[in-house]
């Protein structure tokens, strides 16, 4: 019996919108003509002669090669994600802390500099500030905010600048137009960790950043069934810099998890906008409650770079930060009082989460670094799921008053 023809990959032209482009982007179909995206769980493929496999591994015919390098439903994630994102070229990894690792530690070598801003996730600090200078590649942090502090940090030998917007746990946003601007008189790439945002209120690249990086872990999943994490940034750079670094050194997306966080990106809009919305409603309700003494949520006119937050950012966050009166103590009961918000260190997730990062994500940190980045003891990082708000907010008041 003869094979059905294949259908053509679809590839949805510029001029759809995001939530198009997040169903149908990079699929691409087998003779089959199935709907869903075909799962391709093999290590390794066939070439047609010795002739065909050699050529493939020069690089001369376009193909697969082993699913550690390449693989087709790993390739439909990267093209879903930079037709999303904007980029020209995009490499997935086992895990966002692969992404950010891979994306900052590949380029450089020993002699290198890198400038960061101090907020930063646990992981990502721990990579800045303990690994590359064990590689003799030295790191300075500054305060995201303070342009002087970028430009003064800059030096002859800087190759790199790092930052997230909004960061980690507290949700202060970093302008990344000016810190880009400084880092490319430097000589300098700048990257960006864009999780908090998501590429459905935010895109660094055409911000002016270089490199954007996601742990798609949280909102691209989003429901807390896999890891996974992605590089996009131009062709230049991938193939320079990262796409020899994971096809050498292994950190590679399971077919699986690829498979998964494509059915994740045909809901993300969906998913990210009403958890938007919920966010917004509760953290309206609970600003002015007495046993808060401090909320951050991006979006609200005393955001503390509430211009940025507009200037930059399509909406606001799925998350907020708000500190409990009473430290420690008083955070754990309302943490205990949750009945539907699951304590968990993980984030954009369809079900709600409350996290206390001095004792989790950031508790590696000491505690004059912890409050230098107005991480108190107090202070409880809320990721809103898809519940209704009401219910949230009545969980969330009812947990508040056994604080």
């Amino acid at each position: 019996m003869s094979s059905p023809k294949t259908p053509p990959a679809v590839s949805p032209a510029p001029k759809y919108r995001p939530e198009t482009r997040l169903v149908h982007a990079g699929s691409l179909r087998s003779q089959y003509g199935e709907m869903s995206e075909s799962l391709f769980l093999t290590q390794g493929f066939v070439y047609a002669s010795a002739e065909e496999c050699e050529a493939r591994f020069k690089g001369e015919d376009p193909g697969f090669l082993y699913s550690r390098f390449s693989n087709p439903t790993v390739a439909m994630f990267e093209q879903r994600m930079l037709d999303l994102e904007g980029a020209q070229a995009a490499r997935a990894t086992a895990t966002g802390m692969a992404a950010v690792t891979t994306a900052i530690l590949a380029p450089l070598k020993t002699g290198d500099h890198v400038v960061a801003a101090k907020a930063l996730f646990g992981s990502c600090r721990y990579v800045v500030e303990d690994l590359l200078p064990r590689y003799g590649i030295e790191s300075t942090l500054v305060d995201g905010h303070d342009l002087d502090q970028w430009r003064n940090a800059m030096r002859p030998n800087t190759k790199t600048c790092f930052l997230e917007s909004p960061t980690n746990p507290t949700l202060d946003v970093v302008d990344i137009g000016a810190v880009a601007e400084i880092a490319h008189l430097g000589g300098a790439r700048l990257v960006v960790d864009n999780v908090f945002a998501t590429p459905i209120w935010q895109s660094p690249l055409t911000l002016g950043a270089d490199v954007v990086v996601y742990s798609a872990t949280k909102h691209i999943d989003g429901q807390g069934r896999c890891l996974g994490g992605i590089i996009l940034s131009s062709d230049a750079f991938i193939q320079e810099h990262i796409h020899t670094f994971l096809r050498q050194t292994g950190p590679a997306m399971s077919p699986f998890n690829a498979w998964v966080l494509l059915k994740g990106l045909e809901t993300l809009g969906v998913r990210v906008k009403a958890q938007t919305e919920s966010a917004a409603k509760i953290a309206d309700v609970i600003a002015t409650h007495p046993k808060i003494s401090r909320l951050v949520y991006p979006g609200r006119p005393d955001h503390p770079q509430a211009e940025i937050v507009k200037k930059q950012m399509r909406g606001g966050s799925t998350l907020f930060g708000f500190e409990v009166k009473g430290g420690k103590d008083a955070a754990f009961r309302v943490l205990n009082a949750c009945k539907i918000a699951s304590i968990s260190n993980n984030l954009g997730d369809s079900k709600s989460i409350v996290t206390h990062p001095a004792t989790t994500t950031h508790q590696r940190l000491t505690s004059e670094a912890r409050a230098e980045l107005g991480i108190g003891d107090g202070f409880i990082r809320y990721s809103v799921g898809l519940e209704h708000p009401d219910d949230l907010i009545e969980d969330l008041v009812g947990a508040l008053e056994k604080a």
